[in-house]
């Protein structure tokens, strides 16, 4: 099995993270993205301490649960599934959906105080995730389901969608989407869980964070359950052909697979999900504009190099952002 444990190793197969996938990256809470938040009625949130290594929880509730100013993202303790995971100090990667948007928002930073029932985070970085991991999973498209699946394996190989939390060298929080059709998503093999590596974030943030930190923690969903697994355990990226192999969906082989090994599950109702109500899915809001959301952060990044100008030059010319979505979506999604 060919084990992938170093950035070189990773990047002779998946290629260099291009310079200009950083521009999307703003440190604050714009007014696009706090539009973002008040649409949003479900977050997945990681938290890392050197106590706890990573963990990771929901939150939920009606849309607009959690607010920000410019630099703070706030949210009700109580609107957390394990509010003891929010300690002061702890670093934080969060992921924001609205039914029916199949982008994601990300925000990321650490637990500045938790104080009076509220959840303050003190804001690092801001910035939207394509639709491809939703899109797979087919996320809004599901119905309601009473119950999930019996057993821990046959729930693992009907979940759709997973949260993957990761920590990175310097000990910063990170929380990217998996979606995959049911059987594709992941499998257990005794003591090891196994996913797929789809295109998605060019940013290539869980690839890096697991070889230099391999522990992880992720939720894996059923959408249309209201239930999740909550995985925990040590993480290896592998070119292995054979693994590769078996997550082939419309001829397409994904170009790493992920090993979690001493995995352990925890299978439990999640009240957060429950609360945000997301199935059937609801119409998209007309005034949220994932397009324009990059767009957006792409202008507000603060590097004023000759590529970002370029880049915001780019992002500026009327409708070029969502073709150039819709394009990739269509082309590049296995």
């Amino acid at each position: 099995m060919s084990d992938i444990d170093s950035i070189a190793g990773l990047e002779t197969i998946l290629g260099k993270t291009p310079p200009a996938v950083n521009l999307k990256v703003i440190d604050h809470i714009d007014p696009v993205a706090a539009r973002w938040l008040a649409a949003s009625p479900l977050m997945f949130a990681g938290f890392a301490s050197a106590d706890t290594g990573i963990a990771i929880t929901l939150a939920g509730g009606t849309p607009g649960f959690a607010t920000a100013d410019r630099g703070v993202l706030a949210m009700p303790l109580d609107a957390l599934d394990d509010p003891a995971l929010a300690q002061p100090g702890a670093r934080f990667g969060s992921l924001f959906l609205i039914p029916g948007i199949g982008e994601t928002l990300r925000v990321n930073g650490h637990v500045a105080a938790v104080e009076d029932g509220i959840v303050r985070v003190a804001v690092a970085e801001c910035y939207g995730h394509c639709a491809k991991a939703l899109i797979r999973s087919g996320f809004w498209a599901a119905d309601p389901q009473a119950a999930a699946p019996a057993s821990a394996a046959d729930f693992v190989g009907a979940a759709r969608f997973m949260a993957l939390a990761t920590i990175d060298a310097a000990g910063a929080a990170d929380l990217s989407p998996k979606g995959d059709p049911a059987g594709s998503m992941a499998h257990l093999a005794g003591d090891q869980l196994w996913f797929a590596d789809r295109p998605g974030n060019r940013r290539a943030d869980s690839f890096r964070n697991i070889i230099a930190q391999p522990r992880i923690a992720a939720a894996l969903l059923v959408p249309g359950a209201s239930e999740v697994a909550i995985v925990r355990g040590a993480a290896m990226l592998t070119d292995d052909a054979t693994a590769r192999a078996s997550f082939e969906v419309q001829g397409k082989v994904p170009q790493l697979a992920t090993r979690v090994d001493g995995v352990a599950i925890e299978r439990r109702p999640s009240a957060a999900l429950a609360r945000a109500s997301l199935w059937p899915a609801t119409a998209a809001p007309t005034d949220i504009k994932p397009a324009k959301m990059f767009a957006e952060h792409v202008r507000l990044n603060k590097d004023k190099g000759i590529g970002a100008r370029v880049a915001s030059a780019f992002v500026s010319i009327p409708g070029l952002m969502q073709s150039s979505l819709d394009k990739d979506y269509k082309t590049n999604l296995y």
